[in-house]
């Protein structure tokens, strides 16, 4: 007698794929993570923290050495508050040290190529290009719907012709400071995690949750400090996400430059970090009422933003 067939349903897996088939190319950066030991994370943590100190205030001390005398106090506070283009320059620079801190500790640390944080070079660049592509696009239709939604006129920015002259300066800088926070938070933190505890929950949303610290800032935001610290919890979980399933830094990169350009570059809040803006929002970073108006339109512009860059990835 024939042998009865089975059912196809037992003959094929039709299980949607799990975390474990969803993150395998992240391999290729936990496999490089070397010395995966907690203390030494921990260890890593505070050089990265210490040579990001002391480049700033290298960067600070150049700075300071190339204005005139009696102008230093007056620069100082253009840099806390980045209200100015050579403030907002500064600023952007100084967060670089955070990338070079993390390669530091990488390979005194953990004995690690710091090339290994980004993953393949030409795969990672080909995948930037994509998703930037693609994530900037949905960014950039998220602010331009903003906008539509205001019911008060834009305040002028920079004027825009000195926009365009400081943008070949604006673009590397931010540049300089997303791939620096990426290469801590995405390159360093989540795969040194990763290689040591391989459940995603933890390498996913420990680096996001610190990531979302550095980000809370009440003296600026006031009470709407916490919700901003949440948005940035979540989009840190975006980039966590799109590194793994890429197993570059590429699409984390590109996801958060491509927003920091029109966060930072065409239309900022009035006030603190609006040195390079184009347009300024009719209000202040202080302005809770506005700030957790527009919060809603911000999460919904991440959620598609990161949905284009997985869609460009599997292309």
């Amino acid at each position: 007698m024939p042998r009865p067939r089975r059912p196809l349903a037992r003959t094929l897996d039709l299980r949607p794929p799990g975390p474990a088939m969803r993150y395998a190319p992240f391999a290729q950066m936990t496999q490089a993570a070397r010395r995966p030991q907690l203390w030494r994370l921990a260890l890593g943590v505070v050089m990265v923290v210490a040579v990001s100190f002391l480049l700033g205030q290298v960067l600070f001390g150049l700075v300071m050495l190339m204005v005139p005398a009696g102008s230093s106090a007056a620069l100082a506070e253009a840099i806390s508050r980045a209200d100015t283009p050579a403030g907002m320059l500064v600023l952007l620079l100084s967060m670089g040290g955070l990338g070079v801190g993390a390669a530091v500790a990488a390979r005194v640390v953990h004995d690690r190529a710091p090339r290994s944080l980004v993953g393949p070079p030409p795969l990672a660049l080909s995948q930037f290009l994509r998703t930037g592509l693609a994530a900037g696009g949905a960014a950039l239709l998220g602010a331009v719907l903003m906008v539509w939604a205001l019911q008060q006129p834009l305040q002028p920015g920079l004027p825009p012709l000195r926009w365009l002259a400081l943008l070949p300066l604006a673009l590397p800088a931010i540049l300089i400071q997303t791939s620096s926070e990426e290469l801590l938070f995405r390159g360093y933190l989540q795969s040194q995690l990763a290689a040591r505890l391989p459940q995603p929950w933890v390498w996913l949303t420990v680096p996001s949750a610190l990531f979302a610290l550095g980000h809370y800032a009440p003296g600026t935001y006031g009470t709407a400090a916490t919700s901003v610290a949440i948005w940035a919890f979540l989009f840190g979980l975006a980039a966590a996400d799109l590194t793994a399933r890429s197993g570059t830094l590429g699409p984390a990169i590109a996801l958060h430059f491509v927003n920091n350009i029109v966060a930072l570059a065409l239309f900022a809040p009035q006030g603190d970090m609006s040195g390079l803006a184009l347009r300024l929002w009719p209000f202040g970073p202080s302005d809770t009422e506005a700030l957790m108006r527009m919060l809603p339109m911000d999460l919904v512009t991440l959620l598609v933003s990161w949905l284009a860059a997985r869609l460009a990835l599997r292309r």
